[in-house]
């Protein structure tokens, strides 16, 4: 495992006929073309693991992992609180790539941010972008939602657990295999909140996975990483090409 910062340059470009001069105002009561050409800068930290054997394998699957409110900050020791950064702490293998980034104090996951993350490691790292799976605890439930339909030929596999999203994204991301889980007793996000997720999926055609762990609250997640066969699962799955009506 390695702690990783990544600084990226991530380029806003909106383009327009024409540009209008910065140093002039635009004449008042009226509207004009304009041009926004601006950069962004990202910068986050992360937890990075490659698998032991990994300069034995030409490319590697790839997990992202968002974690919950209760993680944020500037120390990621406490991404090791929860997920698969706790299990790798603890001397646990994988056989993919993880990547755990922190969200900073008071933010919630940003796309775009995560995006360039990803667009990094695909650089610097050999990474199958056939594989790229995401998964992602409340707030990073939540977060993995909204990446997905941000980037919805990104991904894999989508795994959120005790996340939601708005109903309507779905119908971009039906071609993407989803396994939500949730307690049922979860008190901080509603059960609710992935079964709509999942009964609009299905609306769509879509063929995604619901695990409800009864007599569990919001903690459910560890039922999930805990389960060897979450990770068979995930390893199965293969980017596949939205289908066009």
């Amino acid at each position: 495992m390695c702690i990783a910062r990544l600084l990226v340059t991530v380029l806003l470009f909106l383009t327009a006929p024409y540009m209008a001069n910065a140093a002039e105002t635009p004449p008042a009561g009226q509207q004009q073309p304009a041009h926004l050409e601006r950069r962004l800068d990202v910068e986050m930290n992360y937890l990075l693991y490659l698998p032991q054997d990994y300069d034995q394998q030409a490319k590697w699957p790839l997990l992202l992992f968002l974690h919950g409110g209760g993680e944020r900050g500037d120390d990621l020791e406490l991404l090791k609180i929860h997920g698969p950064p706790k299990l790798i702490a603890a001397g646990k293998q994988f056989p993919m790539i993880v990547v755990s980034p922190q969200c900073l104090q008071d933010q919630r996951w940003q796309s775009v941010t995560l995006l360039a993350l990803l667009d990094d490691l695909c650089e610097k790292y050999k990474v199958d972008q056939e594989r790229i799976y995401v998964t992602g605890i409340s707030m990073g439930g939540f977060g993995l939602w909204a990446l997905a339909f941000d980037a919805p030929n990104r991904f894999a596999a989508l795994a959120p657990i005790c996340g939601g999203g708005e109903t309507f994204w779905v119908e971009s991301i039906k071609h993407i295999p989803v396994w939500a889980f949730h307690g049922e007793l979860d008190e901080g996000v509603p059960v609710r909140r992935s079964q709509e997720m999942i009964d609009a999926l299905k609306q769509e055609g879509a063929d995604p996975k619901l695990t409800i762990f009864p007599g569990i609250g919001h903690i459910s997640w560890p039922a999930v990483y805990d389960d060897p066969a979450f990770y068979e699962w995930l390893l199965a799955q293969k980017r596949v090409e939205p289908v066009t009506e």
